[in-house]
């Protein structure tokens, strides 16, 4: 049995001078309540490997001597977690802390009917709940009201990885605008990159996408670089969907020349992403618009095929600059769902107080590399400022590790230590990622209708969006014409899109 723990004197201290001091700064604030000492905090959390953490394993023992508090934690299979979110809220046990795995219509409602707190007043009285990233907070929210503690993730991720070998045979540089990625395309397609004397190449390789307008896919890259923005873009003072810009059709237009001039695979539409990195492993594609850790999963590639040779390959590059002659950045929302406080067992604001400073504890500098890196010495060692993993630690300790790091915030900033890579090649181009995402992250273009939920689009989204994502590949495919995929978006707008447009300007209006 676990021993009972209260907060740590020093953690209640440095929150609570935080408090006070944020009290100070505003000058009419009321006093704020006392936090109240928490034993125990309960949580509810989703796995991704084959078993659970069992109760009182080194991870959870090791995170329990940070924070000071004892920790109990039911443990969900990620594949059910929807379905036991909803029973869970339907019934009498329900834990001190959830993870909200993303605004669900479910949550939503559960969170506008008063079943969560709402945060948005506390968070800035915790150092390690404060968030850094403004536009990621907004994104997480409900209509401006944040009802959870977001987990971070990469904001900027988008890259165009090329043949590096490639590009050295047809004498030309990695792109930086729109213009260089079409005429690399057009070079690898029609010079021989290769050098086989066989026409058996093109430039871009895209798979059949899933997803409908704004899933990150290549195609929603490029408009974004194109300036349509992201999802969704202001003009003149109001929110409207990207695709019914200039833009997006120039985008359009864009992609569907790649395509016209047979410069991406001709299995675009039918092409299983699952097999993303074949063409481009076997010389018959040259370039992949994803995420930047595509380009470390193909360097890993072409070692087991090559360790002598790997690092001739592969290169990579950021966000392009469209044809305005601007740089405009497509990031991910930068979360991956929340941490959201039920108020059936957090009654108080005393008590959510006491969840929160745990919280916050839990996401602190001494907490990060428990949850994101394991235990110093049995899952890594330290070199330098990077974490060397320890290939031959147990496996369950191992997935213990990735179990818990799904209780990771990083709100402020990864509070983990960054992995060293197996070279010096790949910690060089590593580095060099991670240099494109801070660079990129300045030309960041979030999507500014994220933190609003249209009732409309509730319950017709889905449907509507298709509508324009298969007018898109149709155009491109060469299936219809302008004046068509023109008609797909009017469709769009008269089957309800015109009302979702008005739900989220009204939202916008009064959150401003």
């Amino acid at each position: 049995m676990k021993h009972s723990r209260k907060l740590s004197s020093l953690a209640l201290i440095t929150a609570g001078a935080i408090t006070l001091a944020g009290c100070a700064a505003g000058g009419e604030s009321a006093e704020p309540a006392d936090a109240a000492e928490l034993e125990t905090l309960s949580i509810m959390a989703p796995f991704l490997v084959t078993n659970a953490p069992t109760a009182g394993n080194d991870i959870e023992l090791a995170l329990e001597e940070v924070i000071d508090v004892d920790l109990d934690i039911t443990w969900v299979p990620n594949s059910s977690y929807e379905d036991k979110t909803n029973i869970t809220l339907a019934g009498d046990d329900i834990p001190q802390v959830m993870v909200i795995q993303g605004k669900s219509p479910g949550f939503v409602r559960n969170a506008q009917a008063g079943a969560f707190w709402e945060l948005t007043d506390y968070l800035d009285d915790y150092p390690n709940l404060k968030s850094t990233y403004p536009e990621v907070q907004a994104a997480a929210s409900v209509n401006g009201e944040v009802y959870g503690v977001f987990r971070a993730r990469d904001v900027m991720r988008a890259a165009v990885i090329v043949r590096k070998d490639w590009l050295a045979n047809v004498g030309m540089e990695m792109p930086k605008t729109t213009d260089d990625l079409y005429e690399i395309a057009k070079a690898f397609t029609e010079e021989d990159p290769d050098g086989n004397g066989a026409d058996d190449t093109y430039g871009i390789i895209i798979p059949k996408w899933p997803g409908a307008i704004g899933t990150n896919s290549p195609y929603d890259v490029m408009e974004t670089w194109f300036g349509a923005g992201n999802r969704w873009t202001e003009r003149d003072g109001e929110l409207v969907p990207s695709f019914t810009t200039d833009e997006f059709l120039e985008g359009v237009e864009y992609e569907k020349t790649l395509i016209d001039e047979g410069l991406v695979n001709p299995d675009y539409a039918t092409f299983d992403s699952a097999t993303w990195n074949e063409p481009f492993l076997n010389g018959k594609g040259g370039i992949i618009i994803d995420v930047h850790s595509r380009a470390g999963v193909l360097m890993s590639l072409f070692k087991q095929q090559n360790p002598d040779t790997f690092d001739q390959f592969v290169d990579v590059s950021g966000n392009l600059e469209g044809p305005d002659g601007e740089l405009h950045a497509h990031p991910t929302t930068g979360y991956s769902g929340f941490l959201a406080v039920p108020k059936t067992n957090v009654r108080t604001e005393a008590e959510l107080r006491g969840v929160l400073e745990v919280l916050n504890a839990m996401n602190s500098p001494e907490a990060g590399p428990i949850l994101n890196n394991g235990i110093e010495g049995e899952t890594y060692t330290v070199e330098g400022d990077l974490a060397v993993a320890i290939t031959d630690a147990p496996q369950t300790l191992k997935d213990d590790v990735l179990s818990f790091s799904q209780l990771g915030m990083n709100v402020g900033g990864f509070q983990g230590l960054l992995p060293k890579q197996p070279s010096d090649y790949e910690q060089e181009m590593y580095d060099k990622r991670k240099e494109i995402e801070a660079s990129d992250l300045e030309f960041a273009t979030f999507d500014p209708a994220s933190p609003y939920v249209s009732p409309t689009y509730v319950s017709k989204g889905a449907q509507l969006d298709v509508i324009v994502s298969d007018a898109r590949l149709q155009y491109i495919a060469g299936q219809i014409d302008l004046n068509a995929l023109k008609s797909a978006i009017e469709l769009w707008r008269t089957s309800g899109g015109n009302d979702v447009i008005a739900e989220v300007n009204e939202l916008y209006s009064s959150s401003n």
